[in-house]
């Protein structure tokens, strides 16, 4: 039994990423029709925007997910409308340690994930009793540890040394990432990038065509010696911060302005290295559906290498 798929109850262990302001109700939905599984965000701090959200996503009777990013909440007001009204199963923490979130989230029957970005600290989470991880590689968009670890290595250090069921993320966005992943010792993917450039992702399509137009050596990974760290696009702004080396505090005021104005110079357009990947915007399903496709395709064929212990 996959551990993911019994603690999502999606048909597919394929995760959409929370990104602020685009996880909401649009995304979410369709990835989870699509078969896979939509989390709503948390972290735009549009604390009652997020709460009906949340409630309009339980009325779809999709299963999904909320993401709770501990240092970017003002209050624990989130944390007991997801507890006590919500709805939720499943939610994701990350930003922060999940210390004082496992026991209440637990108690009120909801499995948690939390993402990681370097072994040490996935450890901590295991032993303070996290159900599961989101393994977040350095090649993933958004924000990041400066000290970047590449999900090819982070999979294996953290497989390594715990046993609960893992979720990777960063530079996956097909099939071929997720039999890469699933070979590591994950049991599931998470995808942001991908999912932004879909046809239901509620950004401007400047945004979608600029992910498509990426290489894989479109992307910096800025503000190493400030916080946050983010990875992002390269742009004319984003070219001034990394010949800086910091970004200015301001620096990601305009997001909204770009996310839905389609204004790629207003702030950093945060995506993954898995934007030189992507050669086209397509629907959330045939995202799962291709996904899935190319997976099944993939493990076939290294089923019968193993079975007929040979390599090609």
């Amino acid at each position: 039994m996959n551990r993911v798929l019994a603690h999502t109850g999606a048909r597919y262990p394929i995760v959409q990423a929370p990104m602020g302001w685009i996880a909401r109700r649009q995304l979410a939905s369709a990835v989870s029709h699509a078969g896979g599984l939509g989390i709503i965000e948390t972290s735009s701090g549009e604390t009652e925007a997020c709460k009906a959200e949340i409630l309009a996503m339980r009325q779809t009777g999709l299963p999904f997910g909320v993401n709770l990013p501990i240092r970017f909440l003002k209050d624990d007001a989130m944390l007991r409308f997801v507890c006590d009204e919500a709805g939720v199963k499943f939610v994701t923490t990350s930003a922060g340690s999940p210390a004082k979130f496992i026991a209440p989230l637990q108690a009120a029957g909801i499995v948690v994930y939390h993402a990681v970005p370097t072994l040490d600290l996935a450890l901590k989470c295991v032993d303070a009793g996290v159900d599961g991880l989101v393994v977040e590689g350095g090649e993933g968009g958004g924000f990041k540890n400066p000290e970047e670890v590449s999900t090819l290595v982070l999979l294996q250090a953290i497989r390594a040394r715990v046993d609960v069921p893992l979720i990777a993320a960063g530079g996956i966005c097909d099939g071929r990432g997720m039999a890469a992943a699933f070979a590591l010792g994950a049991e599931g993917i998470q995808m942001g990038t991908r999912f932004v450039c879909s046809a239901e992702s509620p950004v401007h399509a400047n945004y979608k065509q600029a992910i498509v137009d990426a290489r894989e050596t479109g992307t910096w990974v800025l503000n190493k010696k400030g916080t946050p760290c983010i990875r992002s696009l390269k742009s004319q702004r984003t070219e001034a911060y990394v010949a800086e080396g910091l970004m200015p505090p301001d620096a990601l005021k305009g997001i909204k302005d770009l996310y839905f104005g389609g204004d790629m110079e207003a702030a950093p357009a945060l995506a993954g290295q898995s934007a030189g990947l992507i050669d086209r915007v397509k629907t959330a399903q045939e995202i799962v559906d291709d996904t899935v496709a190319e997976f099944m395709a993939i493990t076939a064929r290294l089923g019968a290498l193993a079975e007929g212990r040979r390599f090609g």
